[in-house]
């Protein structure tokens, strides 16, 4: 067993475990899948720790914990459609591909679409396409989608992002400005026809994705 083998286990045992992530097939798939090929060979060693990791300036890798927790809230079957707004090196988008239907990811840094793209492809996760597009727009051209993952927080949920999410469908994020120190609030948010109902999950610190400075039509 290689020391990443045994820092997956750990990560599995000793942070998700313990933070009520229960879902077998996260579980699974994050016990599984090497985390530290979506890191900088410099940041490799540390890929397993508690904690964000910078894979290019100013953009991070979710913490473990805070990521299989949305991923749970999101109860993704098999065939569900998912859009990931921010894939960053495509750990993300990874996670959820292993447990989801078609999944497109998408991502404002075309060194970060390559990144992703190139370890995806190695790892042979060939449910997932990585997209360049602004993340503030979403992907309508491939909408609508049974559920939306935002890859780090954001201060509100674009009503354009919103309308692309089926009736039934759900929306995970971390709401908040991802400012150091300053928790924000995990939400699901269900679509059942024009009407958007968010409930609060949990308290969550993790970094914010870019370009969600404007206002926008739906607050929670």
């Amino acid at each position: 067993m290689s020391d990443f083998d045994t820092a997956r286990r750990n990560m599995v045992d000793g942070q998700l475990r313990p933070t009520k992530v229960t879902d077998p097939r996260i579980l699974e798939t994050m016990g599984a899948l090497p985390r530290e090929m979506f890191a900088d060979k410099e940041r490799r060693g540390i890929a397993y720790v508690d904690e964000d990791i910078e894979v290019s300036t100013g953009r991070y890798m979710m913490e473990p914990v805070v990521l299989a927790r949305l991923v749970q809230a999101l109860d993704i079957k098999s065939t569900d459609s998912v859009l990931v707004i921010g894939a960053g090196s495509g750990y993300d988008a990874a996670v959820i591909g292993k447990l989801a239907g078609p999944v497109v990811a998408i991502e404002s840094d075309p060194k970060l679409v390559e990144t992703a793209s190139m370890v995806i492809n190695h790892l042979g996760i060939d449910n997932v396409a990585v997209v360049e597009a602004p993340l503030m727009d979403g992907y309508p051209s491939q909408a609508p989608y049974d559920l939306i993952f935002f890859g780090g927080a954001v201060p509100r949920i674009p009503d354009q992002v919103a309308g692309q999410v089926t009736s039934g469908g759900r929306i995970v994020a971390v709401i908040g400005d991802g400012e150091d120190g300053v928790l924000g609030r995990a939400v699901i948010i269900t679509r059942t026809g024009d009407t958007l109902a968010p409930r609060a999950i949990f308290d969550a610190g993790t970094r914010p994705l870019p370009g969600f400075e404007a206002p926008a039509a739906f607050v929670f």
